[in-house]
């Protein structure tokens, strides 16, 4: 989230999109009721009429898969009625920069930007670059007249999503299209802030990151960024997934997002130089230019004395991908089901019920020599082996099961979707054998060095040079006991020898008190330098529980640590004109007083813009300072353009000038026949006419690893259903609580069907078609446990195909075709 749960209620007009905050993250809907109290505005748009929806003022409905058309709308209908901020998106986004002339649309080169490499699948982004003038520095037309500015290019680019064809793309009807627009762009003014929460429903598809980039766009013309009720704000569907994304837990990155290594990236010089951003504009405070600082700072963190000027800190030891490796999760299932992957640690995931296609992952896990499974629970992942359509007998796979503790037998931090970094207390001892997940990391740590050092490795040295200083010792270098809070301290980082910075001395081995203070040179230490500031001489931020709050806005500035630097709001210099007014006098984030900010913790400490030599742009993470609305850095165009799910119920895009059905950077896989777990697509094909999406319910928690076990959630929601609106359970011959088979191209699941309104037929490009939902919370492990009969309910993942997004790679969940029929027919 750029803003924070808390900061929900500041909005004027919140939109819920992608997701079902009221019954998914219920308790951040306090702070949309909140809003409401005040009198905002609550949009609901969802293929199904959730409890959102009951919750609403509008309500719309969409096809799912659809969103970058809803929302190119919206945008069309916001630069034609002329209802965006202008003077903010002239002050804070690239709308103003001139393109290269040679740089195409999709509308005019056949649904493609310029670029674009059919036999490879990918584009070449030359023409995908801005005009400079002699210093280096980007043109720019602040008239936004020019046609070759960004902001004509986006004209241009959403002219053709009128309402006509969104709404047949969309099913939506027209004027529920104008109802939503034309609430949501009502706060493109000073003294108004609209928000969106949004979930996995938009991310879960092929094109999920451009469905938040279309938002984003919205956001920026709206300005809508940097202010109090406003921001892009993904509800995370778990409490810790903001702070594991941090800490690196995505293949291409380090933590603090820096770049994992690549092979050509040979030394480290090589390596800051190519992911250091240089700008030839002064007025850029252009922050990644700190690369190198926040890079060497990891390297001590790794490697302590052991990194030394001299080996490059230690980086010729870390792991180096290939130059064009994709480590993802789907490549990795696809290369463990072709044999290539022998060892498999599953810690704290259920991947035989959370993955794409679970079938075939299923079948990957049989082909490993070994498998360890760190959980609290049973899972059918630990338990795969004795699963449906396996024989025990013809599995090698050897199951190691490690029980672990729970968040509330352990001690250690969360952070939440709104980057609250939170500490939490041990409540209780673990029970049996279980262990905390740093024991049991500490405990194979060790292991795993003690064998290096005794048999020996062909590269020893980043095993044995790791440092692992995070409680006290035995005599043989293990963990006497593990101590959370000295993980969380070298997080932060410390200063490794005394240094003068601007006069100020800090002696070794005081905790850093802020990343600007992080040195390229070695002398400071930092496992994550977002996170610098979080543990410092003053105590532990994360702890810290003071609810008193002096800002009127929700920041709650001494309630736990948000990173970076405690900031709430991120880009809140955007919050306030050239001369540091709040474009919102009632809900101020930061102001100038003349001489300081005064707020939230402000982007950066310099003046307003105002200030010809000391000011800075707002946007400090870019490299030129400014939002992008043209955004050359995805995979698919530096504009959204709608492209259809790789299943889905129409048999060409409906954008004019698009011949391109699907996403043409889409990552595909493929293998022979319809059949359990194989890679296998069916689009506009008459065997699966229905579209379906998975989605969650309160009562169970992600795969129902450690809910299912619960007999009294297990008796709200006993097993797997499929909800279907009232005119498709007719025309199946379908009535409600009968026993149903969903199937796909990829297996099929047994569900209860459950008839309601809530689900309506759409009208695709004149047709109608239908769509059901299914909850992504069963398995086979505990099902057949509860209820009469209820033998049944596997994973919905089942149905859903190996298929990810171009940039992230997350699978495509949320939109994919099946047919209904009812069992025993």
């Amino acid at each position: 989230m750029t803003n924070h749960w808390t900061d929900l209620a500041n909005a004027d007009v919140v939109l819920v999109m992608g997701s079902n905050a009221a019954e998914n993250h219920p308790i951040s809907f306090k702070w949309v009721t909140k809003a409401k109290e005040k009198g905002a505005t609550l949009i609901s748009v969802d293929p199904r009429f959730t409890k959102t929806s009951a919750k609403s003022d509008i309500y719309a409905p969409i096809r799912s898969g659809a969103d970058i058309a809803f929302l190119g709308g919206m945008i069309k209908y916001i630069i034609e009625n002329k209802l965006y901020f202008e003077k903010y998106v002239k002050l804070y986004t690239n709308a103003s920069f001139l393109l290269n002339p040679d740089f195409k649309l999709p509308g005019d080169n056949g649904g493609v930007f310029s670029g674009y490499d059919q036999q490879g699948g990918k584009y070449d982004k030359a023409t995908w670059t801005f005009q400079k003038d002699a210093n280096g520095v980007i043109k720019k037309d602040y008239t936004l007249e020019d046609p070759l500015c960004v902001f004509q290019q986006l004209k241009k680019h959403f002219s053709r999503y009128d309402l006509d064809i969104v709404s047949q793309i969309t099913g939506t009807p027209k004027e529920s299209l104008t109802k939503v627009y034309k609430a949501y762009a009502s706060t493109g003014k000073p003294g108004k802030a609209g928000t969106i929460m949004y979930a996995m429903g938009w991310t879960q598809h092929t094109v999920g990151t451009q469905n938040i980039r279309t938002m984003s766009i919205i956001q920026l013309l709206l300005g809508n960024m940097g202010v109090a009720g406003g921001g892009v704000n993904a509800l995370r569907g778990e409490s810790n997934v903001q702070g594991s994304t941090d800490h690196a837990l995505l293949f291409h990155l380090l933590p603090g997002y820096l770049k994992i290594p690549r092979a050509s990236d040979t030394t480290l010089q090589v390596y800051n130089e190519k992911y250091t951003p240089k700008t030839a504009d002064p007025k850029s405070a252009n922050w990644w230019g700190n690369y190198p600082k926040y890079s060497v700072s990891l390297l001590k963190a790794f490697f302590g004395d052991k990194a030394t000027k001299e080996n490059d800190f230690g980086y010729g030891w870390l792991p180096k991908a290939d130059d064009t490796g994709n480590y993802s999760w789907l490549m990795l299932f696809d290369a463990m089901d072709k044999g290539s992957i022998k060892g498999f640690f599953s810690w704290g995931q259920n991947p035989a019920c959370s993955s794409a296609n679970a079938g075939k992952v299923r079948r990957a896990l049989s082909k490993l020599d070994w498998l360890v499974n760190v959980n609290i629970f049973d899972s059918e992942t630990a338990s795969f082996w004795k699963g449906p359509g396996m024989n025990p007998s013809q599995i090698k796979t050897e199951v190691f099961s490690l029980p672990c503790a729970g968040f509330f037998e352990k001690e250690g931090s969360i952070t939440n979707s709104g980057r609250w970094m939170q500490w939490r207390y041990k409540a209780v001892e673990p029970v049996g054998e279980s262990m905390p997940d740093g024991e049991i990391i500490s405990e194979l740590c060790h292991k795993v060095k003690t064998l290096v050092k005794e048999k020996g490795s062909k590269f020893p040295d980043p095993i044995l040079n790791l440092t692992w200083n995070f409680g006290p010792k035995r005599h043989d270098g293990s963990l006497l006991t593990f101590d959370a809070h000295a993980v969380a301290k070298e997080i932060n980082g410390y200063f490794l020898e005394d240094k003068d910075i601007g006069g100020t001395i800090y002696k070794k081995g005081a905790l850093v008190p802020g990343f600007a203070l992080l040195q390229a040179d070695g002398s400071t230490s930092s496992g994550n330098w977002l996170y610098c500031n979080s543990y410092t001489d003053k105590g532990n931020m994360a702890a810290r529980r003071n609810n008193k709050d002096t800002s009127s806005i929700g920041l709650y500035l001494e309630w736990a640590w948000c990173w970076p630097v405690n900031r709430r709001i991120i880009y809140n210099r955007a919050s306030v004109d050239e001369f540091g007014k709040p474009w919102d006098k009632d809900r101020p984030v930061i102001y100038w007083n003349g001489s300081a900010w005064v707020g939230d913790v402000p982007d950066g400490p310099w003046p307003p813009l105002s200030n010809e030599t000391a000011g800075r742009y707002a946007f400090i993470m870019t490299i030129e300072g400014f939002a992008q609305i043209f955004g050359p850095g995805l995979a698919e165009g530096p504009f959204p353009e709608h492209y259809e799910p790789l299943e889905c119920p129409v048999e060409k895009n409906l954008i004019p000038g698009n011949n391109f059905r699907i996403s043409p950077t889409v990552k595909m896989f493929s293998s022979k026949g319809e059949g359990e777990g194989k890679d296998v697509f069916m689009s506009c094909d008459p065997k699966y006419p229905i579209i379906c999406s998975t989605y969650r319910v309160t009562e169970h928690w992600q795969t129902g690893l450690m809910t299912r076990w619960q007999p009294w959630l297990a008796e709200l929601q006993p097993s797997m259903f499929v909800e279907m609106s009232k005119e498709l359970a007719a025309d199946k011959g379908i009535k409600n609580g009968e026993y149903c088979i969903v199937k796909s191209a990829r297996g099929q699941v047994e569900a209860v069907a459950m008839v309601t309104d809530r689900f309506k037929p759409f009208k695709i490009a004149g047709h109608t078609v239908h769509e059901v939902g299914i909850p992504w919370h069963y398995g086979w492990v505990t099902t057949a446990e509860y209820g009469p009969g209820l033998t049944f309910g596997d994973s919905a993942n089942l149905l859903t195909p190996t298929v990810g997004d171009s940039n992230t790679m997350i699978p495509e969940s949320k939109a994919f075709m099946v047919n209904i029929e009812r069992k025993g027919v």
